[in-house]
């Protein structure tokens, strides 16, 4: 049985309130990274060639795997979690009168871990083995293999203060802290938490983990959450 005072991973959208905290921490996870160079041909006398150039780098990707198990309830499936990578993989429109689609937009969460929380990913790659069934032949148990790779963001090396739309903060909880004196913090004003509760999927705020770290809304989206929570 999983640790109640574990800090756990999860998966948050960085537009949304959308997110998937895993029951089980992986065991590992892979992070790779490629530069591309080009290396031009040298002439005959040169026997180590050209000088190679620098194209630019590849996106980061993450690889882990993520197990799913539900056998502890009377009536377990853990479809549902499931689906939800199949649905990060399925591309949305940018605006309802945009023929353009793209992605969602993920930031891997684990903690204190901001090497992950700075980057924005989307899901590449999804791959689920079902591993154990109920009688009525309900999934209770599946491993999934996925890809993560980090999103491309046109507003790289902007000033953090010119409104860029992919801008987003998160906040390392403390000892002590509380979703109200974390909305006083960054917002100024402590009626605002519903926001953050919001966009972190927290039914209990009196319940927040020191050592996990929370996705921050902006002031007007915290606003507006609070609003209609």
């Amino acid at each position: 049985m999983p640790d109640s005072k574990m800090v756990r991973a999860r998966l948050q959208e960085a537009r949304g309130a959308g997110g998937l905290e895993f029951k089980f921490n992986p065991s590992e996870y892979t992070v790779s990274k490629s530069a591309n160079w080009h290396a031009p041909t040298g002439n005959r006398k040169d026997k180590s060639g050209g000088e190679p150039e620098y194209k630019g780098s590849a996106p980061q990707t993450i690889s882990m795997q993520i197990l799913f198990d539900d056998w502890e309830s009377a009536l377990g499936n853990v479809t549902k979690k499931v689906d939800q990578l199949f649905d990060w993989c399925t591309p949305s429109r940018t605006s309802v009168s945009s023929e353009k689609y793209q992605p969602a937009e993920l930031i891997f969460m684990w903690g204190s871990n901001s090497q992950l929380a700075d980057h924005k990913f989307y899901l590449e790659r999804v791959n689920v083995k079902y591993t154990m069934f109920g009688r009525t032949g309900n999934p209770l148990r599946a491993t999934a293999d996925i890809t993560l790779k980090e999103f491309p963001d046109p507003n790289e090396g902007q000033n953090p203060t010119s409104g860029a739309i992919h801008a987003r903060k998160t906040h390392l909880v403390a000892d002590g802290d509380t979703l109200q004196s974390i909305a006083n913090k960054e917002y100024g004003n402590p009626n605002l938490w519903r926001g953050i509760a919001t966009f972190n999927d927290i039914d209990d705020p009196l319940r927040v983990t020191a050592g996990s770290r929370l996705l921050l809304p902006s002031t007007d989206e915290a606003a507006e959450a609070s609003k209609t929570s």
